[in-house]
This record gives structure tokens, sequence and C-alpha cells, in this order.
């Protein structure tokens, strides 16, 4: 429980230490650091989706930093998070079962028809909220300063998360009580 609350303080803490030691050190100093945060999440990983994300990510920041330079594949992480997030969820709208839908099985084996059109609904709402914050998570790559990069990244996009996460809870809970 220790090491998985590490890990999570770790990760979500990425952009803020990439931006403390980008003004600090070499952007090539930077990336064992990253490797060993990639490292702990896969080993703390529960789910074999969980580790291609994570490997996906790693082989992504390594081919930037090989095409581009250190501190653009170091500043280019969170947007390879979130397509390999919208590919987990897209591709399994072409499943028998989307994402959501697995999950939400957890709690609900026995999911309506209803329920079912509806965890699909989700799982597009979640690929489009994906792709803009890829977008945008790319757009602080490219043009905007390191302050706005660690804004967006480290503060802006949780926010983001938190708040798609509370809009689908309140919706989920008006459909439920229309059903």
């Amino acid at each position: 429980m220790l090491m998985r609350t590490l890990i999570t303080l770790l990760t979500l803490s990425y952009p803020f230490l990439v931006y403390w030691g980008l003004h600090r050190f070499d952007a090539l100093v930077l990336l064992p650091a990253l490797a060993v945060i990639l490292l702990l999440r896969w080993l703390g990983g529960d789910h074999g989706r969980d580790r291609v994300v994570i490997g996906c990510s790693a082989l992504g920041v390594l081919t930037v930093t090989l095409l581009w330079d250190a501190h653009l594949g170091l500043k280019f992480y969170p947007v390879l998070v979130n397509l390999g997030l919208l590919i987990l969820f897209g591709s399994s709208l072409f499943a028998s079962q989307t994402l959501i839908e697995r999950l939400a099985r957890i709690r609900e084996p026995d999911l309506p028809v209803a329920g079912v059109a509806y965890t699909r609904k989700v799982t597009i709402a979640w690929c489009l909220f994906f792709v803009f914050n890829a977008a945008v998570s790319m757009a602080t790559v490219l043009w905007a300063s390191d302050e706005i990069w660690m804004l967006y990244n480290g503060l802006i996009a949780y926010i983001l998360i938190g708040l798609m996460l509370s809009v689908e809870w309140l919706v989920r809970q008006r459909v439920r009580k229309h059903s």
C-alpha cells in the first residue's frame, strides 16, 4: 500500500519534478529518474493494459528524445499517456465490452441493456477527453513556456479529470433515477 501511494505521488508530481529538474540539471540527467518512475509504475501495475500504456509511453519518450532532444522528451510524457489512454479506451469500443462497461460490471454484474449503452457513451466521452487533453498538452510542449507546461500538466489537467469524473457521476445518478 505504501509503495503504491509513493508511485502515485511520484506520477502525479511528474510535471513539477521535471520543471524543477530542468531548471537545475541537464535534461539527460533527468531521463534515468523518469525511467525509475516508469519502472515503479510498471512493477505496480495490476493489469496488462496499464503496462501497455506505460511501455508505450516510455518508448515514445525515448523516440522523442532520440529524434529531437531530451528536454522535449521529458515534457512529452503527459501527451503520450493521454494518447495511450485514448488507444486503450478507444480500442475497447470495438470489443464485446467497453472498458467502462467492464468496470461497471465489477459493481453491477447484471448490467441492464440501458447501462451497457450508457457505458459506451461514457467511453466515447473519455476518448474525446483524452484527445482534448493530449492536444492541449502537446500545445504546451511545443509553444508554451515551461511554467505553462507545468501548470497545465501538473494542475489543470488533473482538475479537468476530476471535473470529468464528477460530471459523469452526476449524469449517471440522473440516468439511473430516470431508468
